[in-house]
């Protein structure tokens, strides 16, 4: 019987799909991060469940040729990149068979995906920096967090984000030492700085540093040291969050030097970013991603095209020009508002319209309304890790709606609403059942998936859905 503490050396058999490898020993499934699949390997068991166990690698005793060198020194120890020990090409394979297989499981659908859309830029991708800054009871510490915890890993740089990482952290480092500034503590809610932020925008930066209590003592050093870095390319906000949460942001944000949004093009679309702005992290990718929802809905030239979870309106903008009218659907009111002067920017009063509300309160009407004008009608979904509401799902049967573009950067979720939208699973008193016999409404025309987040076990993934 296998018990915790043990050391054990066993083949690699296969992959979760978290990207940690797996071995199967006296009835248990072991999870074994950072191994992969053919490899023998030594690892001490950490954690053991009647079916599962969870154990540490020691030591690989015969490599995968899939096995390359990481090159990050905090590899393993922060909490963000899983696979950079595995080939570029591997990573690919890994992220379209995750898709294959929650589809499989999840929703009982046995699904073909097309090859997964490669970045230009494996490394160096990353156009937003979120950096934890903590108090270890010794001294102040920025990094990353580690995996599954608050606990905060130290770093120096970071191979995904852009070029600028080492030199943000250097200026902060030396801005809370010069001021005996202390990073905080979530035991005891006490520390002077919590986080540092930034958002990269057509070569322009938006610095954001989040205090207990925001102050004023060594700012001018602070923006002399950026300005000696980045010129006049950067914007420096304060913001004010003492609350013990696990959200970034308190409500107030105080710009204390540049301006306080950046304007930039996407595709042909001029747009405004802010310190509170959704952007993709991958502008390489996001390109991609976007110019294929359109090509989709294009392709099915439709009357009204619906952005449900439309954010800022970017997307809705360029689906404006697919269909005689675009309507965006978005809960945030101040993204709505941009919304419009996004439209208001490019010229696109008459064919983008915005609302705000909640999607699964929407959608109902517009969809009636549209249908009952006779138009020929798409939906663009692009809901949050969670995946949609079901009431969103609902409306959308009950809709009869005649082609959907479901976006989504969570395989299971995804997997879920697909699910439900065909008739292989039914939620019955909250819970989500599998249906054996079932008619199909809609058909897989398409899934996609786009490698958003290299190094990393996370896919963005695009699925085409046609009514029957």
């Amino acid at each position: 019987m296998i018990k915790k503490n043990d050391v054990l050396t066993e083949y690699v058999v296969d992959i979760g799909s978290n990207g940690e490898g797996i071995v199967k020993k006296d009835g248990l499934v072991i999870f074994l991060p950072f191994a992969l699949i053919g490899e023998k390997v030594t690892f001490k068991v950490l954690k053991v469940n009647s079916k599962i166990a969870y154990g540490k690698l020691l030591e690989v005793i015969s490599p995968s040729q899939e096995r390359v060198n990481a090159i990050c020194p905090v590899f393993t120890k922060c909490g963000g990149c899983s696979v950079q020990h595995l080939n570029y090409d591997s990573q690919l394979k890994f992220k379209k068979d995750n898709v294959v297989n929650c589809f499989n499981k999840i929703a009982g659908l046995k699904v073909g995906v097309d090859q997964c859309v490669c970045s230009d830029n494996q490394f160096r991708y990353r156009n937003k920096l979120q950096l934890p800054v903590s108090f270890n009871g010794e001294r102040t510490i920025i990094g990353f967090y580690a995996e599954n915890s608050h606990r905060v890993v130290e770093i120096k740089d970071c191979p995904i984000n852009k070029e600028y990482t080492k030199t943000i952290i250097e200026i902060f480092n030396n801005f809370i030492l010069e001021n005996s500034f202390k990073g905080y503590s979530e035991i005891t809610n006490s520390g002077d700085i919590r986080e540092i932020t930034v958002k990269e925008i057509s070569g322009n930066l938006i610095i954001t540093v989040v205090w207990i209590r925001q102050q004023e003592k060594g700012i001018k050093g602070l923006i002399n040291a950026l300005k000696l870095a980045f010129g006049d390319n950067f914007s420096l906000f304060y913001n004010e969050n003492n609350k013990n949460t696990n959200v970034i942001y308190g409500e107030k944000f105080f710009l204390k030097h540049g301006l306080s949004e950046y304007t930039a093009t996407r595709l042909g679309i001029k747009y405004s970013s802010g310190v509170l702005s959704f952007m993709q992290v991958n502008d390489n990718v996001c390109d991609k991603l976007y110019s294929y929802v359109v090509e989709q809905v294009k392709g099915f030239a439709p009357d009204t095209v619906i952005d449900a979870y439309s954010g800022a309106g970017l997307m809705t903008a360029l689906l404006s020009k697919t269909a005689k009218k675009a309507i965006g659907i978005e809960i945030v009111k101040e993204a709505t508002a941009c919304a419009d002067l996004l439209a208001k920017n490019n010229g696109l009063q008459d064919k983008m319209f915005n609302l705000t509300g909640a999607c699964e309160d929407l959608i109902p009407s517009v969809i009636n309304k549209e249908k009952e004008m006779g138009n020929k009608v798409a939906i663009v979904l692009n809901p949050p890790r969670k995946g949609c509401d079901v009431n969103v799902i609902n409306a959308i049967l009950k809709s009869d709606i005649d082609k959907i573009v479901y976006v989504s950067c969570m395989p299971s979720t995804l997997a879920r609403d697909v699910g439900l939208l065909l008739g292989s699973l039914k939620q019955v008193d909250g819970k989500i059942e599998k249906v054996d016999n079932y008619i199909p409404k809609y058909s897989i025309n398409s899934i996609k998936t786009f490698d958003m987040f290299p190094q990393t076990k996370h896919v963005e993934t695009v699925v085409v859905l046609e009514k029957n």
